[in-house]
């Protein structure tokens, strides 16, 4: 037996031949969806340029992606619960590359959106499942380390990524989806052979369809309003995407607080902390969504920087991440939670307000990597504490679901941020593709990125209760055990360890 209320066939040790290769499944699994995420990013000039595709459609190729996760990710794990975490997860590798391949012979732009949304399904039904099997077949004596080494080796994807990434896209934009091909082959044999069945013992318990179905929709109507709005001929379809918008976010609501087992458990958000920390994590990965998309964008547009170049851009960040997130970690437990959430912020925002300076003629040195310095040690401070507060916040029964909650809200921020800031910055049809107005564009864009992260750290300077609380280390070892991964594109998971 694993862990409470759970069936497990056996516990693995990590130090094991099947503990090396169940977490080397895991990590690839992860890591697959991660890396599309980071490089699909770096293609978007590419594949506007193939498609004759304007800003919508290249706004969508990323949100419709991000919506079907940021919708279906609970659900996802609930079915992992029910029917079994190995079978649901395996389902969801080759759903995922089933897509994938779908991807990569897309004919038109149009195909390519429905496709991605395709494989938004079968990342939410893989993603929550690689950290629940580790959490229930590794032996508790291994499971902190088992899951530090994940999120360590999933992070390394966003090291491969711009350089796989960048290096494919030299050949053509397909391989990028090609790719996933041989690693969920391997992922799967793995799975088959190391991976023990878990669930859990409830079967009576009911899936929150409807709330997921009401929660989709309201996010599909809004993503679409926003990304029309800086183009629509009339104002009719816009109309009618905010009507369905309020009246499917009201349906949302009501469904979860009458439903027996609702999908996001309303009580959560009766913690001030909780609720303060999550409109945090919205506002700040609003910000940090919107600078990665850009950033490619305009280093390739408007500096003629190849893709490989723009995707490398970002590799300060990951790179301060994955060496010093760790050691961060414990910093809210000697000074405090509210410290860190605030100064991480803020030097993130300062980075990324000196992102401005990049331009055509700019160097990598002088306008790009200290901004990008810059934000990598706001999120080094940042990232493990939000983390570890969101956990602490809520009761020991609920942390899963907090891990859930917290984690859709950090991608419905990127979707919201990727489908709202171009037209707030003047970007629609081909106008993208004009180094001139992208130069602009960018430097507005920026702005506004920065003013959410700044935001982000007002929130909890202001927001916050107990202003000298600390984190014990209790707290932060369970961070990086139950929470899902969140990163923005481009970013390594981050986990209290």
């Amino acid at each position: 037996m694993g862990m409470s209320g759970e069936a497990v066939d056996d516990i693995i040790r990590l130090r094991s031949g099947r503990g090396r290769a169940l977490l080397a499944a895991m990590a690839l699994g992860s890591g697959m969806a991660f890396l599309d995420s980071t490089v699909v990013n770096v293609a978007l000039p590419t594949i506007g340029r193939d498609f004759d595709a304007g800003m919508a459609a290249l706004q969508w190729t990323v949100n419709a992606y991000t919506l079907m996760l940021a919708s279906l990710i609970l659900l996802g794990g609930a079915l992992g619960d029910r029917f079994g975490r190995r079978r649901i997860f395996l389902i969801g590798v080759a759903w995922f590359t089933v897509a994938s391949v779908l991807c990569a012979v897309a004919p038109s732009v149009e195909v390519l959106v429905v496709a991605r949304a395709l494989q938004g399904i079968g990342g939410a039904l893989l993603t929550p499942g690689a950290l629940s099997i580790l959490q229930t077949s590794i032996h508790p004596d291994d499971r902190a380390k088992a899951i530090g080494a994940w999120a360590g080796l999933t992070g390394m994807s966003g090291v491969v990524g711009p350089l796989l990434g960048g290096w494919l896209l030299e050949f053509d934009w397909r391989w990028v989806f090609w790719i996933n091909v041989p690693i969920a082959a391997v992922t799967v044999w793995l799975t088959r052979r190391c991976a023990p069945e878990s669930r859990q013992l409830r079967p009576e318990q009911s899936f929150d369809w409807a709330g997921a179905a009401f929660g989709a929709v309201a996010l599909g109507a809004g993503t679409y309003a926003l990304i029309a709005a800086a183009d629509a001929p009339e104002p009719g379809p816009l109309v009618g995407a905010m009507v369905l918008t309020i009246t499917a976010a009201a349906a949302f609501l009501r469904r979860q607080a009458t439903a027996s087992a609702p999908m996001v458990p309303l009580s959560l958000f009766a913690d001030r902390t909780f609720s303060v920390i999550n409109a945090m994590t919205f506002a700040v990965y609003a910000g940090l969504s919107g600078v990665m998309f850009f950033l490619v964008i305009h280093l390739q547009v408007s500096l003629g920087w190849s893709p490989l170049a723009a995707g490398l851009s970002s590799l300060p960040i990951t790179l301060l991440m994955l060496l010093l997130s760790g050691r961060s970690a414990e910093l809210a437990t000697k000074v405090g939670v509210r410290l860190p959430l605030v100064a991480g912020s803020v030097i993130g925002g300062v980075g990324t307000a000196l992102l401005t300076t990049a331009a055509p003629g700019s160097s990598y040195v002088t306008a790009v990597l200290p901004g990008m310095t810059l934000l990598g040690i706001g999120l080094v401070i940042l990232v493990p504490t939000l983390t570890a507060t969101v956990m602490s916040s809520a009761p020991a029964e609920l942390a899963g679901v907090a891990s859930g909650v917290n984690n859709g809200v950090s991608r419905a921020a990127g979707l919201m941020a990727v489908a709202a800031i171009p037209a707030m910055v003047g970007l629609a049809g081909t106008s993208y593709a004009d180094a001139d107005l992208m130069t602009a564009a960018f430097r507005g864009a920026m702005l506004i990125c920065a003013g959410l992260l700044v935001a982000g750290g007002a929130l909890a300077a202001f927001l916050l209760p107990m202003p000298g609380a600390k984190l014990d280390h209790e707290a932060t070892e369970e961070a990086g055990e139950t929470s899902a991964p969140c990163p923005a594109p481009g970013l390594p998971p981050a986990h209290g360890h």
